[in-house]
């Protein structure tokens, strides 16, 4: 049976507090070839066993039926999805599935020129890059060892390739009047690219606010369900709740989480940005 709050109308799917739920952000892997100061600890993590990881068959099958139930924008994270082995293939499964109206991925940037490409040829639409700084030592320090020329070299491969509009997520400290961050907005205005500033958040005090000029953040119009790598349903970044797809199956994994998406964030002492995807 399904559960009560959930309701389905049109090929829409809404929570208890009617948002539309339409969005599913998919963490292919928990991990990255960078190691940024605000997203891991500078002594490393304990990664997840292979096993613990979804195949590409399991997230396909995901998807399949949160695309069923009325998602109809998919995007791929990490960790650092482009380090996935293979991942190109992933790509291509998902785009078989019928009703994805805005498929796109964050990365890092770091190994986008070598996979530009063949990320638009198998389907994929657009992505995100993560920059924080144009600066190249600050871009190393921020990234522990992250080399920023990489990063352009990705963007400008992007474009080529027609992966757009490209969109550039800069984490700020305060404000967008940060020199690194205004740095960011002219580079991204010399290219032809968009930029959104996201405040630096903290899962465990249930620190978050608004991404200016996007709509992460804003929990009145929250539209999202998030899958972990290893096979979790998580219905807000900023809650401990999570519905195992291996337990309890896709479609109930997922329409629990639509049930009991909470009405706003607070805090979530399990999780890392690294593990869930942000």
């Amino acid at each position: 049976m399904e559960p009560q709050h959930w309701k389905k109308e049109n090929e829409l799917m809404y929570d208890r507090f009617n948002r539309e739920i339409n969005y599913l952000r998919v963490s292919v892997t928990d991990r990255c070839n960078l190691r940024c100061t605000y997203c891991m600890p500078e002594s490393g993590i304990k990664l997840l066993k292979h096993e613990d990881i979804l195949t590409y068959d399991e997230i396909y099958l995901v998807v399949e039926e949160a695309v069923d139930l009325g998602i109809t924008k998919v995007r791929l994270t990490g960790g650092e999805p482009l380090v996935r082995k293979e991942v190109i293939e992933l790509v291509r499964m998902i785009d078989n599935i019928k009703g994805i109206r805005d498929y796109s991925m964050t990365t890092n940037g770091i190994l986008l020129e070598e996979f530009a490409k063949p990320l638009k040829d198998a389907g994929l639409q657009r992505v995100n890059i993560s920059m924080d700084t144009t600066d190249p030592v600050k871009y190393k320090e921020i990234t522990r060892g992250g080399d920023i020329f990489r990063v352009f070299k990705g963007i400008e491969s992007a474009g080529k390739a027609g992966l757009k509009p490209i969109k550039i997520n800069c984490v700020v400290r305060k404000s967008p009047e940060e020199p690194d961050a205004q740095s960011v907005k002219v580079y991204c205005e010399k290219n032809g690219l968009e930029i959104r500033y996201i405040p630096q958040m903290n899962l465990s005090s249930g620190y978050f606010s608004r991404v200016i000029g996007g709509e992460g953040g804003n929990c009145d119009s929250c539209n999202r369900l998030r899958l972990t790598a290893n096979g979790m349903i998580k219905p807000c970044l900023f809650n401990d709740l999570e519905f195992s797809v291996r337990k309890l199956g896709n479609r109930e994994a997922l329409l629990q989480a639509v049930n009991q998406k909470p009405r706003s964030g607070s805090r979530n002492h399990q999780g890392r940005f690294y593990n869930i995807g942000g």
